[in-house]
């Protein structure tokens, strides 16, 4: 996502523009975006947590033979992303340097951010929606003619009730909560974001503490949304936004899940730790003005026994889990858990 603003508003705390392209691809094609193999492009950043949710459903559910994914760079200057990390600069396929593009083909005039994820037509090459909420929640209810066989219910009907409250406040209180902390204008404001989100990461530890996923013995939605934010939270949230009564190392529930999480095929797999430092060090000036990237912290641990099969449950269910990384889309070994983090 590139509306984090990347810059602290003296005297005011943050407020998330949430004004996105609401189209949504269906499987009726009733808003004029049909679910068809090879019709779309879903563009995002490994850096962005808004954008991983989006790469981990995507492969749980085995949408990677019905749509192609674009890869932008870490970095992104007060335009756009950038495909950096491609041959030439241009992403491959979209023939775009930049992802703003993708938007302007859409509306000349685009007046917002630039966002990731974003699904775009590759017939107009012009973005459908980055509406990153809706969007996954998609993938696992508009898209299920081209789930993979064992693939999991992630949005399980009976549940939706529940989960919506759930993920809501996830939302607001813990993935949107660190950046209220880290863009917080001035004391009060950090304070009060601060004591926020420390209380809802305390609600999820105690909901934990008994039960291995959010929603009860399989991995669903809601937890692919509070993993993201816990996979960045000692390299990036704990030192860069200043969220640090303690370190997700220091809670052991929740390093115990994400460790679970992380240890399971679609989320470690999924999880570059030097592009999320990169994208938070380099993109915010205001909080970061060297713009130097730490070197930690260890990302080994991540790989050590976390012991929550003891709870019971798996992360399937009585589906299997997802095959290899398609090729082309693997984490460099050295920029996963354990892998070398020096500049």
């Amino acid at each position: 996502m590139s509306n984090d603003k990347g810059y602290v508003e003296p005297g005011k705390s943050f407020e998330r523009d949430t004004n996105y392209i609401e189209d949504r691809i269906l499987a009726d094609g009733s808003q004029g975006w049909p679910v068809e193999a090879d019709r779309y492009r879903l563009v995002v950043a490994r850096a962005c947590p808004w954008a991983n949710r989006a790469t981990i459903v995507r492969r749980l559910l085995g949408l990677e033979q019905a749509f192609s994914m674009g890869i932008c760079g870490p970095t992104h200057d007060q335009r756009s992303w950038t495909f950096d990390l491609d041959p030439g600069g241009r992403d491959p396929v979209l023939g775009y340097e930049r992802l703003q593009e993708a938007f302007f083909a859409r509306d000349p005039d685009y007046p917002r951010g630039i966002t990731v994820p974003a699904m775009v037509d590759l017939p107009t090459k012009a973005v459908v929606t980055n509406d990153f909420a809706q969007m996954t929640l998609d993938f696992s209810t508009e898209w299920t003619a081209f789930h993979r066989d064992g693939a999991p219910d992630l949005y399980p009907e009976h549940l939706r009730d529940e989960m919506d409250e759930v993920m809501k406040r996830v939302y607001t209180e813990i993935n949107n909560g660190v950046y209220r902390c880290g863009f917080a204008g001035d004391q009060d404001s950090y304070a009060k974001a601060y004591d926020r989100l420390f209380t809802a990461l305390d609600w999820v530890s105690e909901r934990l503490g008994s039960r291995r996923y959010l929603m009860g013995d399989t991995i669903t939605e809601a937890d692919v949304r509070l993993f993201t934010t816990l996979a960045r939270f000692d390299a990036v949230y704990h030192g860069h936004f200043k969220c640090n009564r303690t370190k997700l190392t220091e809670m052991p529930v929740l390093w115990g899940y994400a460790r679970d999480l992380f240890q399971t095929p679609g989320f470690g797999d999924t999880t570059d730790f030097p592009q999320i430092k990169r994208h938070y060090y380099v993109v915010h000036k205001d909080i970061n003005p060297t713009q130097v990237v730490p070197v930690g912290p260890d990302t080994s641990v991540w790989l050590t026994p976390h012991h929550r099969e003891e709870l019971g449950g798996s992360p399937f269910g009585d589906g299997t889990p997802p095959g290899p990384v398609a090729a082309g889309e693997e984490v460099p070994e050295s920029e996963g858990a354990g892998g070398s983090t020096s500049y």
